[in-house]
């Protein structure tokens, strides 16, 4: 999603209450919340108030870092130091805008001067290094657990610190150790939710979903106005929808984005900047649906994040199929924010908008910037070969075969053969649909030579394509493909032979093709029928054998046909004049 991710776990830690006083104490528990609008209005009013209060400066610092305003945040800690040099909490919050910008060197170098002079008792600048280690984009969490296990040693009796210390081990893989954390600040204070919400979280980890929702549903019924939990209940439901059957998956999905509505709901705020927030969830959940109408929205707000222009390109290529409308907003995304705040996903519709307006070589070089790009939990291989699938399945099969080049092109990627067996048919129907005679043109060599002329890039890339299928040897993929794509492959090579404008000068393109389709038949395993490739396949070598005066092969093949297929009127006609 955004990089607010880096600040939930510590922003779930504290007491749930109201907000009543402007104190720093109703600011946090407005964080814990996850009231944020309520929490910046407090804490701009303390930072006008009370300049020379540093800790303010770092609490309103992470309002803008969990709005995703990182020039914003960075600003807000620099006049932090400035008006209180000595609060080095600051300085813990510079080094987590460097983590954010994928600087982990300067990163470490201001969280090393941070706690350089701590008193005996200063162990907040150490909790909060190691939860910004555990909640990077690129997690650290061994150094997360080194400087939580110092910030124990200053401070034992501060749950937050085990409850950090129980999301780091869980990152690390190591559920006991997070469970031990966890149960200990939940004995430590018992009001606390954050540690029950996390060991719920660590059967997340695990894909057991259908436990995580029970468990989160449990805690809800006892804390009905806790708006953190219908937040994660969200993300849960969108992880889940992932693995549901097909006919499920909608339903599922939908209960996401009425849990994450219910969480707005409960946090009461209905500013630009959460209407934002919730934008991002769609984009995460793929609701596209209801990010169009999120997004112009946005667009007609004043103050709004340039992420708009995110939202509006996702929805102008995927719903509106206005390709060039989406290259214009996408251009102006990335125009406009930074790099750090631009997401692999920006990449994978950047790149695909391009692709579709004609523009493939900006287009897949941003597809492949961004594969590089995507972590862990991205799979944009997978979308990107869905995608052209979906054209296909739509009819949009010039926009299926742009797409489908690019994994068509790597033998590394799980959908290599999948997107050439696609790429090959798509070719060869429009190959096969440009040689094929318009009615009342008058068939002759001429003719046939100058459709073949403009036919012939396009049936050479059908081939190429239906040749890395049949030569394959996986056994899914022969299993697969292997019959239908030397099928296509060998009409593909009778269309460029030209034999229906000029039989005489056939050379037998196709003919190894159909040879090879007839021997694969026969070791067909299932229960399929296979009758009109082996019709097909033997009629149009017969008709080659023919041609070449080879009566007695051509007879062969032309009985072959009749014996499944005793009506065929062609193979019968050539039989019993040969």
């Amino acid at each position: 999603m955004t990089n607010s991710k880096l600040f939930l776990s510590l922003l779930l830690a504290g007491t749930v209450g109201s907000v009543s006083a402007q104190s720093l104490k109703d600011a946090k528990a407005a964080l814990a919340a996850e009231e944020y609008d309520k929490a910046k209005s407090i804490l701009q009013n303390l930072v006008e108030k009370k300049a020379k209060d540093g800790e303010n400066y770092f609490y309103l610092g992470q309002v803008h870092l969990v709005n995703d305003k990182i020039d914003s945040a960075e600003y807000v800690f620099n006049q932090g130091l400035t008006n209180a040099p000595k609060e080095q909490l600051n300085n813990v919050g510079l080094g987590i805008v460097d983590l954010l910008k994928g600087n982990a060197g300067a990163a470490e170098s201001k969280f090393a001067t941070s706690v350089s002079s701590l008193g005996k008792k200063d162990y907040l600048p150490l909790l909060y290094i190691g939860e910004a280690y555990t909640n990077a984009p690129k997690p650290d969490y061994t150094k997360a657990v080194d400087y939580l296990t110092q910030a124990k040693t200053k401070n034992a009796k501060d749950a937050t610190i085990f409850v950090a210390l129980g999301a780091a081990y869980a990152g690390m893989g190591e559920n006991s150790q997070a469970y031990v954390n966890y149960r200990d600040a939940e004995y430590m204070d018992p009001s606390l939710l954050s540690p029950k919400i996390g060991q719920i979280l660590i059967s997340r980890r695990a894909h057991a979903y259908d436990v995580v929702l029970e468990d989160l549903n449990k805690l809800i019924q006892e804390n009905p106005n806790y708006a953190p939990l219908y937040r994660e209940l969200a993300e849960t439901y969108y992880l889940s929808s992932l693995k549901a059957p097909e006919e499920q998956y909608r339903e599922i999905n939908t209960k996401a984005v009425e849990s994450y509505k219910k969480y707005l709901s409960l946090t009461g705020d209905a500013s630009v900047e959460a209407k934002t927030r919730y934008a991002d969830f769609l984009v995460y959940s793929g609701n596209y649906d209801e990010l169009k109408v999120v997004a112009q929205e946005l667009a007609n707000a004043p103050g709004a994040d340039a992420k708009v222009f995110r939202y509006l390109g996702y929805t102008a290529y995927l719903q509106d199929k206005d390709y060039a409308k989406a290259v214009e907003h996408l251009n102006t995304l990335f125009s406009k924010v930074q790099p750090e705040r631009l997401i692999p996903r920006d990449y994978l519709y950047a790149g695909l908008a391009n692709v579709s307006a004609g523009d493939d070589v900006k287009g897949f070089g941003l597809l492949k910037e961004a594969i590089a790009k995507q972590q862990e939990d991205d799979n944009l291989e997978t979308e990107i070969a869905e995608t052209a699938f979906a054209k296909y399945q739509d009819g949009e099969v010039d926009e299926a075969i742009k797409i489908f080049r690019l994994p068509a092109s790597m033998p590394e990627s799980d959908y290599y053969y999948d997107a050439n067996y696609y790429l090959g048919l798509g070719q060869y129907s429009k190959g096969s649909r440009m040689v094929s005679p318009a009615e009342g043109e008058e068939i002759n060599a001429e003719l046939g030579k100058q459709k073949l002329t403009a036919a012939k890039p396009i049936l050479d890339e059908a081939v190429k394509a239906f040749g890395i299928v049949t030569a394959a040897t996986k056994e899914d993929v022969v299993k697969k493909y292997l019959i239908t794509a030397l099928y296509y492959k060998g009409l593909s090579e009778l269309a460029l032979d030209n034999v229906m404008y000029d039989p005489e000068s056939a050379q037998g393109l196709f003919v190894d093709s159909f040879t090879k389709l007839l021997q694969a038949v026969k070791t067909a395993e299932g229960d399929q029928d296979l009758t009109s490739y082996i019709v097909d396949a033997n009629n149009y070598i017969g008709y080659y054998l023919y041609l070449k005066g080879d009566t007695a092969k051509a007879k062969a093949h032309f009985l072959e046909t009749l014996k499944v297929s005793p009506e065929d009127e062609f193979a019968g006609q050539f039989a019993e004049q040969l």
